[in-house]
């Protein structure tokens, strides 16, 4: 289950606000409305992370210009685009600029209940994998110059014999290098290594 609950409606119609928010208390989210995508945006970097749900066709500024900005900014709220019959193409639009889904109206509230619950999941899962990027960017800079070598030599599948022969080192100091490497990385196997230099951009 997610840890967050937090849930922002936006859209300008206040009879959807509050029917909605009703929705999503009874269902134990922690639902606050706005009454447009500007609104949110103003107080969007100050919220805990949750997940967005808002309409297409809004005035000033549309969901799917807000999902774009929200990209942008890099925020790690989760958006879910509603869609009225028509919209669909602007929709899947939404979604390709970072929205995860999209729900056509009209739609039972256990279809809207569950997106946001694998919405939150998702969000909540993504945040974990950056974190754990983030930490071993910040152990690769603590990497001395030796290591960073032996480093970049091990994602390249050289051996130890032949990481010391490139570096007219023993075999035994190539050993205590890649150990120190597999240590501070915090990774079990090479293949753990190599997956999460991979993801890290290393």
């Amino acid at each position: 289950m997610p840890r967050s609950t937090n849930v922002y409606v936006v859209d300008d119609d206040e009879a959807i606000r509050h029917a909605l928010t009703f929705q999503l208390q009874s269902a134990g989210f922690n639902p606050r409305a706005y009454s447009s995508a500007l609104a949110f945006l103003a107080d969007c970097d100050d919220l805990p992370v949750g997940c967005v749900v808002t309409d297409v066709r809004m005035p000033d500024v549309d969901g799917l210009e807000l999902v774009r900005r929200l990209h942008q900014k890099k925020v790690r709220h989760v958006a879910i685009v509603i869609s009225g019959h028509g919209d669909i193409p602007l929709a899947v639009e939404a979604m390709r600029a970072g929205a995860v889904n999209f729900i056509e109206k009209p739609f039972e509230g256990a279809v809207l209940i569950n997106a946001i619950r694998a919405a939150l999941q998702a969000g909540q899962e993504l945040a974990e994998s950056d974190e754990a990027m983030d930490a071993f960017r910040r152990v690769f800079a603590g990497f001395t110059p030796r290591e960073v070598e032996v480093f970049r030599c091990i994602l390249d599948g050289k051996t130890n014999k032949v990481i010391a022969r490139e570096f007219g080192l023993s075999p035994r100091t190539v050993e205590v290098h890649r150990a120190k490497v597999m240590l501070k990385s915090g990774v079990k196997s090479v293949s753990e290594l190599v997956r999460m230099a991979i993801s890290a951009g290393l």
